[in-house]
């Protein structure tokens, strides 16, 4: 596949515009589901960006969450949470799962203390 630059910069405005709805968003028990999913998809599409931006397919979403979980910035809590939302997220969507408030809040923890630095970094690598 052909390195798509302005794709993978495109892709990662939108998961920050994203972010920023979600994170706007009241949490309850009818908006965790929403706010997990939507916090993970912000995550995810970071990722993809990177392996667009270097002609790469997208297998499956643990190749994007591998591919920020390389990405050396320092963040207040531990990257491999992304993860935890990826697992969070497939119980949601495939098993029925209904998140709870506190899962919602953890979300938003973990979006608040990796999300900008992941951004930041992967902005400068993509726009190189």
């Amino acid at each position: 596949k052909i390195p798509d630059r302005k794709r993978a910069l495109d892709l990662i405005a939108s998961a920050k515009e994203e972010l920023i709805y979600t994170l706007s968003l009241e949490i309850s028990e009818k908006s965790a589901n929403t706010i997990v999913r939507n916090i993970y998809e912000s995550f995810r599409m970071l990722g993809e960006a990177l392996l667009i931006s270097d002609g790469k397919k997208e297998a499956d979403h643990i190749a994007s969450i591998n591919e920020l979980l390389k990405i050396n910035v320092e963040t207040s809590r531990p990257k491999y949470l992304i993860d935890n939302l990826r697992k969070l997220r497939h119980g949601i969507n495939y098993y029925g799962y209904k998140a709870n408030v506190d899962e919602a809040k953890d979300a938003v923890s973990i979006a608040k203390s990796c999300f900008n630095p992941l951004f930041n970094e992967i902005n400068k690598i993509i726009g190189k």
